[in-house]
């Protein structure tokens, strides 16, 4: 059986050994470590500065880490790239949407890219934003840009979610649906790291504070 293949029938595990990262001179954490499994879903908080988004990054293989490393499925990411990639949604600070594409080709374009997830309607209707299908990026507030990034994130049938700060701008009930569908996902196996403020409108997750 070629590896491709048995990553792509293996449950899903994130393990993060031993990491480090560095901004500059300065030190923003080290011997970090981190164990996911299927259905789990963990937040990670503390005070800006913390390096939240450095460690989101650094999981994503954005941000190399100068210690340590990154397994999806029991493979370090950087050897099983293509693979970690293909099972992975990440939204980070930038919401990413098109000026010149409607909400609905925005979605149109991340369903072709990723798939599998809720279809597009389902997803526009869970956000608040069927009603603004055929305006244009350009147009969307900053709260709408942000849902809209989400319903990306809905329309993945992605494995590992990762979400930097998802909660900005929303209100409550956009909260609480983006948590009936974390939720969800974890119920079907997948796995979620979220950096948040905010506590987590589910009962089941775990929590990662880092120090200032």
């Amino acid at each position: 059986m070629s590896p491709e293949r048995a990553t792509a029938i293996t449950e899903p595990s994130l393990s993060v050994s031993g990491l480090e990262c560095r901004r500059g001179e300065r030190l923003v954490f080290s011997n970090l470590d981190i164990d996911l499994q299927a259905g789990e879903v963990l937040q990670i908080s503390g005070p800006n500065g913390s390096g939240k988004t450095t460690l989101l990054r650094a999981i994503a293989g954005l941000t190399p880490p100068t210690a340590g490393e990154v397994r999806w499925c029991g493979r370090r990411i950087d050897e099983g790239r293509v693979e970690f990639l293909r099972d992975l949604a990440y939204l980070g600070h930038a919401d990413g949407v098109k000026a010149e594409l409607t909400v609905w080709e925005d979605l149109e374009v991340a369903e072709a890219l990723r798939g599998g997830g809720l279809p597009i309607p389902d997803a526009l209707d869970r956000l608040g934003l069927t009603e603004l299908a055929d305006t244009l990026g350009r147009y969307l507030s900053a709260g709408q840009r942000r849902r809209l990034a989400l319903c990306r994130i809905l329309t993945s049938g992605a494995r590992l979610w990762l979400l930097d700060e998802p909660f900005t701008t929303l209100d409550e009930a956009a909260i609480t649906t983006v948590g009936h569908r974390l939720e969800e996902r974890a119920e079907r196996g997948g796995l979620a790291i979220v950096t948040s403020h905010h506590p987590l409108p589910i009962d089941h997750a775990r929590l990662l504070r880092l120090a200032a």
